[in-house]
């Protein structure tokens, strides 16, 4: 798949089947999440890739709207140092290696969304965190629940347009 395809057919999956992922696919979706760029190459994040069932289960709960991870093949949290003065950057850095993360699944077929953290102090003691990292962000992983919705264009009106959002020179 070129990466415009990617790119272009990408879209937040919540259901997946309840099949586990190939680990070799798990691999590559972790070694794009390493690969991506970050400031001044400081490659902040921790990768804890969980895919025990209970844990998914109660990871979900630390967050609102994340019934999509208790039914992830895979779920991968990113780590970064606590709050100091780049956390601004630390979690932009997270942000590019989740997108990387999403594009290399979308390339294998497997679908992906974003979790936000709202509990991290529990999110912490569950995934046996060192008290010197942070969680907020999640991504679920799977197989497609519904392989064709998955794939299926954007309805009008689902993005923002190109020209409402471009502005040449100033605004």
């Amino acid at each position: 798949m070129e990466v415009w395809q990617a790119i272009h057919s990408k879209r937040a999956i919540r259901a997946f089947r309840d099949e586990p992922l190939q680990p070799a696919h798990i691999e590559r979706i972790l070694r794009a999440g390493r690969r991506a760029q970050s400031s001044k190459n400081s490659q902040p994040w921790h990768f804890i890739a969980v895919q025990d069932r209970a844990r998914l289960q109660k990871l979900a709960q630390t967050g609102a709207g994340m019934g999509h991870v208790a039914g992830a093949a895979l779920c991968i949290v990113i780590a970064v140092p606590v709050q100091n003065e780049r956390t601004l950057w630390h979690f932009f850095d997270s942000g590019q290696s989740a997108a990387y993360m999403q594009l290399a699944a979308t390339d294998l077929g497997i679908g992906s969304c974003l979790g936000t953290i709202y509990e991290p102090d529990e999110a912490r003691e569950l995934l046996g965190m060192p008290a010197d990292m942070q969680t907020r962000l999640v991504i679920s992983f799977g197989y497609p629940a519904d392989a064709a919705a998955a794939t299926q264009p954007l309805q009008a009106g689902g993005r923002n347009s190109y020209e409402d959002i471009v502005h040449w020179e100033t605004w």
